[in-house]
């Protein structure tokens, strides 16, 4: 991104972890470690009649067995979904118990059936194979659209019509009034499908259980802190002993957040055998039974007056959760369309109503941008559709109904957004694309037999915040370096490296004397607060560290008015030094701790917290795409992002976020789905033969620019970035796709945007392909 001052000078993770030194969960060997394989449902819907586990027991290296039966016993049941308010007409949300292991029924290929645990991961594996399920195959069902119609299979016998929960939120009155005065009315449905997460590092667990302390020491990739409490809740164990252990992540994007029954069944052979127990998933495995994500679909509507303002939207919301509840699933399809449901528009008024289904499908959880990308998707698509429906300029429409720069802090009908510059940002991303200049490129390539379409993509985004403090703690230790403790997860953000950079600015000392300790099991005070996940790490764990740098400065003052002999009301700070005014007497805040070292720690070691605020980070993106209407192969020419995430940090670490965020995003658009076969529930895209990933040279490399407006939620005016790149690249890329088909015809057209779908729509709309 744009930067006049920094000077990137790499990451301090760099070296460990592009030479093969970094220490992922399965480089973990424990002593007397055992090994774990799972036996999974080959059906998507069927009562378990009988188990038969005497042949697996018998096999060579076999140390243990167990299923549902285990699993109900140890009352191992999954923690419930992050809801607890009403729905439409007081409504509960409905939240069936889900074990550690299937106790009656199985309800989506790939859920855990049994475990074995043996001397080696082959053996585990191969008597894993000889365990006998007699199953009562059942009516199966894989679209919340089916699955919420009368007469479809039920899933639960609590959840009548497999209505998880009913949510509605604005004014509907004030909506439907705006509709019956509106001089023109746009409507579109778009989907936002389901797609795996695919972090490079698979799905691992170890487990650890010491009898004589009654501790679990649990070593798992994690978003940071909440695996732990998850855990305890899983499994009933106390949470103060579950001690996450948390190496380096090959990824994250939401699917690291929670405990999967998989972990809670590995704890409770750990806790049996009194040994070691580790487990690492195969890639279908994962595909399998890996919280998959987005799976929602909105009918939007938009209602304009003569002039082009918009008046209200209003929108039907169909969420497909799953078989089971995943601890984030419920809400971030019901949290993120509320907050933003009108975008970055001045739009008076709107009214959702949102339906949760149950489906004989893999869980549904966060992933990169949860919630956020599917609701702008929507949002952006429907206003390209009311350009194009009232014959207007796609960003003069924008142009007419942006929240003016200058109406901060803005009360939107559900939320208020703390800062923005969305029309000084839509000038600047025109003028960088030559927006105005498409034209000529257009007639260019059509020349030369292409379609080619441009497409804007605005978007805002709930970032941050959190219903508990955020606590770090600063140590300064005896041989005359830094601590920091956090509760931060980085799975390649660059904490290592920005964490320790903010503070010594603070401190005033060299950066390389600090050394950042994420959820480390060796922290002095367990902490309070959350991990990494909704683009938080800066303005909260950052604010926090910042707060607690500040309390140090001021304890020092005292400490530096008696190494001075001087008055306190005489101490300066300055650049890493007190000094006393109008004298040359100073002392280095390096030096003053080490004056005041003592066994038990030291006098400027701080813990401090804040409370989080939620701030709303955006930007304004524009993409030009060229496509071959005999192939139907799409590619992407130029993509531009003028965003705002407040104040900046660290520039570089900051543009590898939105690349990251991107490729997810163009991955999305371009082909990745997870498909479930809609008569047998098979999962049809279980490896990377069937399932679609971006490659390095899918993308042109993009140009990010920035143009912050500090947040006035956090002391360092940040916002989230992490998932900037996804929320704008999903409308931002299948408006320019659209644009370029409607010059043949296509009206119609929704993600994925596969070579064979492109053709197939420029084929039925009689375009000469």
């Amino acid at each position: 991104m744009s930067s006049d001052h920094e000077v990137f000078t790499g990451r301090r993770e760099d070296m460990r972890l592009v030479t093969g030194q970094g220490v992922y969960t399965a480089d973990n060997i424990l002593e007397g470690q055992l090994h774990a394989a799972f036996l999974r449902a080959d059906l998507p819907h069927a009562r378990i009649v009988s188990i038969d586990v005497e042949a697996a027991l018998e096999a060579p290296g076999v140390r243990l067995v167990l299923t549902g039966k285990d699993a109900l016993e140890a009352n191992l049941i999954a923690p419930g979904p992050l809801v607890s308010f009403p729905g439409v007409d007081g409504m509960k949300i409905r939240a069936p118990a889900r074990y550690a292991l299937s106790i009656d029924r199985v309800r989506f290929v790939g859920e855990p059936v049994a475990i074995v645990v043996a001397d080696s991961a082959d053996a585990a594996a191969d008597a894993m194979e000889l365990i006998s399920v007699e199953y009562e195959e059942l009516p199966a069902v894989t679209s919340p659209e089916a699955a919420l119609d009368n007469g479809a299979p039920q899933l639960f016998d609590d959840v009548p019509g497999n209505l998880v929960f009913l949510h509605g939120f604005g004014d509907e009155a004030a909506t439907e009034a705006a509709f019956a005065s509106a001089a023109h009315i746009s409507t579109l449905t778009v989907e936002s499908q389901r797609v795996a997460a695919n972090p490079m590092e698979l799905k691992s667990f170890i487990a650890a259980y010491h009898p004589e302390t009654d501790v679990f020491d649990v070593y798992s990739a994690s978003q940071g802190t909440g695996l732990a409490d998850g855990l305890a809740r899983f499994t009933g164990h106390p949470p103060e002993k579950v001690r996450h252990h948390m190496g380096d992540v090959g990824g994250s994007f939401g699917i690291r957040g929670a405990a999967y029954p998989e972990y809670a069944a590995i704890m409770l052979a750990a806790k049996k055998l009194c040994r070691p127990v580790r487990w690492t998933a195969s890639r279908t495995e994962s595909f399998l039974a890996d919280y998959h994500g987005r799976a929602v679909k909105f009918t939007g509507e938009l209602a304009l007056g003569e002039d082009g303002k918009f008046l209200a939207i209003r929108m039907n919301v169909v969420c497909d959760l799953g078989a089971y509840h995943s601890p984030p699933g419920a809400l971030i399809n019901i949290l993120n369309p509320m907050l933003t449901g009108t975008g970055c528009y001045q739009i008076p008024t709107v009214f959702g109503l949102n339906r949760l289904a149950f489906t004989n499908t893999s869980p549904i959880a966060a992933y990169r941008g949860a919630g956020r990308p599917d609701i702008n998707y929507m949002v952006e698509r429907l206003v390209d559709q009311a350009a194009v429906d009232i014959g207007m300029d796609r960003v003069e429409i924008r142009r007419r109904n942006l929240i003016p720069d200058d109406a901060y802090p803005y009360q939107t009908p559900t939320t208020i957004y703390d800062s923005g510059s969305y029309k000084a940002m839509l000038e600047e991303a025109v003028s960088i694309a030559d927006w105005k200049g498409f034209e000529a490129r257009r007639e260019q390539s059509e020349r030369q037999g292409n379609l080619r379409g441009i497409g804007m993509g605005i978007f805002i985004e709930p970032s941050g915040g959190g219903h508990m403090p955020e606590e770090t703690e600063i140590r300064f230790e005896p041989d005359g370096t830094v601590t920091l403790y956090t509760l931060s997860g980085s799975a390649g953000q660059g904490h290592e490296t920005v964490f320790p950079q903010l503070v010594a600015k603070e401190l005033g000392i060299d950066e390389n004397l600090i050394t950042l300790r994420a959820n480390s099991v060796h922290a002095p005070h367990k902490l309070k607060g959350a991990g990494t996940m909704g683009s938080r790490s800066m303005a909260s764990h950052g604010a926090s560290l910042t707060v607690t740098s500040r309390e140090v400065v001021k304890k020092g003052f005292k400490l530096a008015a008696d190494a001075l002999e001087a008055s306190e009301n005489d101490i300066e700070f300055d650049h890493g030094h007190y000094k006393v005014a109008g004298t040359n007497l100073s002392i280095s805040l390096i030096e003053l701790a080490a004056r005041n070292s003592a066994p038990d720690g030291n006098a400027l070691d701080t813990l401090a917290a804040i409370q989080p605020e939620r701030n709303f980070p955006g930007g304004v993106h524009v993409a030009e795409v060229e496509i071959d209407p005999g192939t139907g192969e799409t590619r992407v020419i130029s993509y531009i992002g003028v965003d705002d995430a407040g104040h900046v940090i660290n520039h570089t670490l900051l543009e590898g976020q939105m690349h990251g965020g991107l490729a997810q995003g163009a991955g999305q658009v371009f082909g990745e789905q997870i498909v479930y076969d809609e008569e047998s529930g098979q999962l049809l895209t279980a490896t990377f033969m069937d399932y679609f990933m971006p490659r390095a040279d899918f993308m042109p490399t993009p140009r990010f620019f920035d143009m912050p407006t500090p947040s006035p939620t956090n002391v360092l005016g940040a916002k989230g970035g992490g998932e900037a790149g996804t929320t704008g690249a999903l409308p931002t890329l299948m408006n320019a796709v659209m644009d370029a088909l409607r010059r043949s015809g296509v009206k119609e057209f929704d993600m994925p945007a596969t070579p064979h779908r492109v053709w197939a729509a420029l084929n039925s709309a009689g375009a000469n392909v």
